[in-house]
């Protein structure tokens, strides 16, 4: 019998992660509000998390593996609190009658909100300074208090890839480059989608998994530093040759995730930059 995977919400990330779930032999349902069609071969549920009713037939499914992947309506604490927490409070509800095996929640890094040039990993106490990071905090600990020996976080670093074009777009325009030169951590959505499927296989094949994971790639840069080589890549005119000393955020580590076998497509910015560049018809 093919395993079942339920992946709830599914957009630029969750997309790419039931794709390749799919790609990889299992029976994959994506959940969205919307009724737009998602990757061929999985199965749409169109349900909305933050309205319990919507999720009532979710139990009949009996997923093996639950990954939670939304995404909050607007940057606002009542919206990462509806999202969030009490989506996944409602989605695990809605799962009771039929557990899953293993749920994985797709989190942030930015619950660490303290500033530091040291490696932060998963063994750094987490500190959020704003409502984003509490409330992702708060959803991880509501996961751990439900499925205390069968779960996994994924603190996801700033994610980029196709389709997102901020650093690009700034990178082109050195009068709006910002002040401070603070720390940047990423992950191209592409090896974030493969890091989610890595660990759902090992899961399936019996392999223990970690609770915890940051999911970012192998180096930290400023972002002057990535902003310069993006400038340089595209041939920007009159870009700042110099940089302001860095200050500001904080440095993450990838080790535990390497550690556990998993390879990176794209494992630095230039690397993940330059195949995004090429795409454009950009020469590196």
């Amino acid at each position: 019998m093919t395993d079942r995977v339920l992946v709830v919400g599914c957009g630029d990330l969750g997309q790419a992660v039931a794709s390749m779930l799919q790609d990889a032999g299992l029976e994959v349902y994506g959940l969205k509000r919307s009724a737009t069609a998602l990757p061929a071969g999985v199965h749409l549920l169109q349900a909305d998390v933050t309205r319990p009713e919507t999720l009532q037939g979710l139990a009949a499914l009996k997923p093996r593996i639950l990954i939670y992947c939304v995404a909050a309506d607007a940057h606002r604490d009542d919206s990462y609190l509806a999202h969030y927490v009490e989506g996944l409070r409602n989605t695990l509800a809605a799962l009771q009658p039929a557990r899953p095996a293993h749920v994985f929640f797709v989190s942030s890094t930015g619950v660490y909100g303290q500033v530091s040039d040291d490696l932060l990993d998963e063994t750094t106490a987490p500190v959020p300074d704003g409502f984003s990071g509490e409330r992702m905090l708060q959803a991880e600990q509501l996961l751990a208090e439900a499925y205390p020996a069968a779960h996994t976080i994924l603190r996801f670093s700033g994610i980029y890839g196709p389709g997102r074009r901020r650093m690009l777009d700034l990178a082109r325009e050195p009068a709006r480059w910002p002040a401070q030169n603070g720390w940047t951590n990423r992950i191209h959505r592409d090896d974030g989608a493969a890091a989610v499927v890595f660990l759902v296989k090992q899961v399936l094949a019996g392999h223990p998994v970690e609770p915890l994971y940051v999911v970012t790639d192998d180096r930290p840069a400023s972002q002057y530093e990535v902003l310069q080589w993006l400038a340089a890549q595209m041939g920007v005119p009159d870009a700042p040759q110099n940089a302001p000393a860095v200050a500001g955020n904080k440095r993450l580590s990838n080790q535990r995730l390497r550690h556990a076998g998993f390879q990176l497509r794209y494992s630095d910015y230039q690397v993940g930059y330059a195949a995004l560049l090429a795409d454009e018809g950009v020469a590196t």
